[in-house]
């Protein structure tokens, strides 16, 4: 059964039952030729085939038909020699093998002159089919065996211009010929312009040359920012630079991300071998990034499954720019440098190897080379597949046991935070290298507080700060002010807008503060009610002295910029580490060498050195740093610190 109808039932099933009238028609009334063949083909008896006679198959009736090896045999009589009723007979035998079908046919003639020969033409070509009886579907334009074939089309993709024509036309006539859709889904490109909007030309001068662009930025920097930088139903303003700026952040980040852990790894000599560390007995900042790799795999499967190849794009993008390169391998440099290989060690190896190989595969149907590069080259390294390409091995699955959505919010609150504060800092002058005292962070609720209690430590180093003070009341420490969201506010609340923003203009600081810790809140205006979420209002803190504020929906930061001498001496030494740490690149030191650096005294960092001698050294590989009267060696360095401190130093490897 197919559909509900028996298998040898392949007429079309809107004009199936009218053709069965004319069938039984047509067998009462045939030709000399045609029931001379019937006595032939009959009960099997041309190499044990089951033919039928006056059969329907799809819009046409067929004299006889074999449909477990789709073979048709016609008999034609004279008037088929008439110039149009040939050219019907070549139009529909020619559609009825596009659904699979073998076509030979007979004259009257033929068939009644020498039988013999006819039904031996017949038993060549039987013998020349696959037997199809078990899995036949004739009604398909593909014929053979089409369970779970491309048709109808899963989708197909053309562009706008396209919409009043081709694409109805496609329908029109899989519904004419095949009672059927030509396709489920469709994906309309849109237009490709120039960088200001206008249709490219030749006579205009802004046409890009597609092969001169792929020799300069590669093929897949090219194929990653058209499905990245619009949805492909939308037009596209290309500009080369967005091309150059995707092959930098994107391609470049995962390339310098694959570097650092090749780098390392040889060193460690880490090939994958290695007996896995269990997730749950990793770091917390292990146990997040493989969260949200399940996350993205999640996400980029159903993208994909949806045709929403942009989404898929840019967040494999984010992943690898935001939260596997400048967050996960940023924070955990000193894990993979130093040291022996202990279990610590092996679990950030494993992790930063597992994300690296995930994102190659789900990156692999946007960037297929490059993606197929990184995929092979961590293969060698530890042989854990024996597809020879990313394209031949299975297609991630997400883990939904490996998903903490509780961690991935605490350490996107840590993310969020660390950004506001580095924007605070940026807005100053003041370098992350010079620690600060604390931020103040108001808390609506003990959740809230809980969460970023769990990665204050990370922040804490992450923005350079001594520590976070939580402020359970704000309102006498923080000046806030409100203002109502005109575009949340004004399609609900119209003609009420006026006495709206005389509303907010009146909100004390204790209603700002209890609208931000429920984010909802009512006001009664003229008798009339109206709601308000945490959308509808924007709300912004007032910097106050010594303290620099800054607002992202619900989170509010305060950080505190007084500088304390001891604060200064330790900036003084972290900057020193700094200039120690490229000195040693410039000078072509190995990751692993250890060096002693003499430094020429001066008052204004002595105290510093002295207090931080410890920290430099373990920071440079250094395995001793002495304060000397002067340096005497020619190859003296000189290195500038901040407010035009200028210190001599020597280093020496060791």
């Amino acid at each position: 059964m197919e559909n509900g109808r028996p298998a040898y039932e392949t007429g079309r099933p809107s004009t199936y039952n009218g053709a069965v009238d004319k069938m039984k028609e047509m067998r009462k009334e045939p030709t000399e030729a045609e029931d001379l063949m019937w006595q032939q083909l009959r009960n099997k008896q041309v190499d044990g085939c089951k033919f039928r006679r006056q059969h329907a198959i799809d819009q046409f009736i067929v004299d006889f038909v074999c449909l477990s090896k789709m073979l048709i045999v016609e008999i034609d009589g004279g008037y088929h020699n008439k110039p149009e009723v040939k050219e019907a007979d070549e139009q529909r035998t020619q559609i009825l093998e596009d659904l699979g079908y073998k076509v030979i046919r007979f004259s009257n003639e033929e068939v009644i002159g020498n039988t013999a020969s006819v039904i031996e033409q017949i038993g060549k070509s039987l013998r020349s089919r696959k037997d199809l009886s078990s899995n036949s579907n004739p009604t398909s334009p593909l014929g053979g065996d089409q369970r779970g074939a491309p048709f109808p089309a899963d989708f197909i993709a053309e562009g706008v211009d396209q919409t009043r024509g081709w694409f109805f036309t496609l329908h029109a006539l899989a519904t004419m010929l095949f009672d059927s859709v030509a396709f489920k889904n469709i994906i309309s490109n849109g237009l490709v312009l120039d960088k200001n909007g206008n249709k490219m030309s030749k006579r205009l001068g802004n046409a890009v040359d597609p092969f001169q662009t792929i020799e300069e930025h590669g093929s897949d920097p090219l194929r990653w920012y058209m499905i990245t930088n619009a949805q492909p139903w939308d037009n596209l303003k290309f500009d080369l630079s967005g091309v150059d700026e995707v092959k930098r952040k994107f391609f470049g980040t995962l390339y310098n991300t694959y570097s650092f852990f090749a780098l390392y790894a040889n060193i460690d000599g880490f090939d994958g071998s290695e007996v896995e560390v269990p997730v749950a007995e990793r770091s917390e900042i292990d146990r997040w990034i493989i969260s949200l790799l399940n996350t993205l795999t999640q996400e980029v499967t159903d993208a994909l499954e949806n045709y929403e190849p942009t989404r898929a794009g840019r967040a494999i993008q984010n992943f690898v720019t935001e939260n596997l390169s400048n967050w996960y391998v940023r924070l955990n440099r000193k894990r993979f440098w130093g040291g022996e290989m202990n279990r610590d060690k092996l679990a950030a190896y494993q992790t930063l190897y597992q994300a690296l190989e995930t994102v190659a595969m789900l990156a692999a149907p946007i960037a297929p080379f490059y993606a197929d590069r990184l995929f092979t080259d961590l293969n060698k390294l530890s042989g854990r597949h024996s597809d020879e390409s990313v394209h031949l091995a299975e297609f991630p699955a997400f883990d939904e046991a490996m998903i903490d959505k509780a961690l991935e919010e605490r350490m996107e609150y840590a993310q969020q935070i660390s950004s506001m504060v580095l924007a605070l800092r940026r807005k100053v002058n003041i370098k992350v290298r010079q620690p600060l005292q604390k931020i103040m962070l108001p808390v609506y609720d003990a959740r809230f507080e809980a969460q970023i209690e769990a990665v204050k430590d990370l922040v804490l180093t992450e923005v350079n700060i001594k520590e976070i003070e939580y402020l359970k009341d704000a309102s006498g420490v923080l000046v806030k002010k409100i203002k109502p969201n005109f575009k949340t506010l004004g399609p609900r609340y119209g003609k009420m807008m006026k006495a709206i923003s005389k509303a907010f203009a009146g909100m004390s600081q204790e209603d700002i503060a209890k609208f931000e810790k429920e984010n909802s809140f009512t006001l009664v205006l003229d008798g009339e009610t109206v709601e308000l979420n945490r959308e509808d209002a924007e709300i912004i803190s007032e910097d106050i002295p010594g303290m620099l504020v800054a607002n992202e929906g619900r989170i509010t930061v305060a950080l505190d910029i007084n500088l304390t001498p001891e604060l200064k001496a330790e900036g003084i030494a972290r900057e020193l580490i700094n200039r120690i740490q490229n000195l040693r690149k410039d000078s072509g030191f190995e990751v692993t060498d250890k060096i002693v650096v003499n430094i020429q005294k001066n008052g204004a960092t002595d105290q510093s050195v002295d207090q931080h001698k410890e920290y430099i050294a373990a920071q440079t590989l250094a395995k001793e740093i002495n304060l000397v009267d002067s340096c005497n060696r020619n190859d003296a360095l000189s290195v500038e610190l901040e407010d035009d401190v200028v210190l001599l130093l020597e280093i020496e490897k060791v």
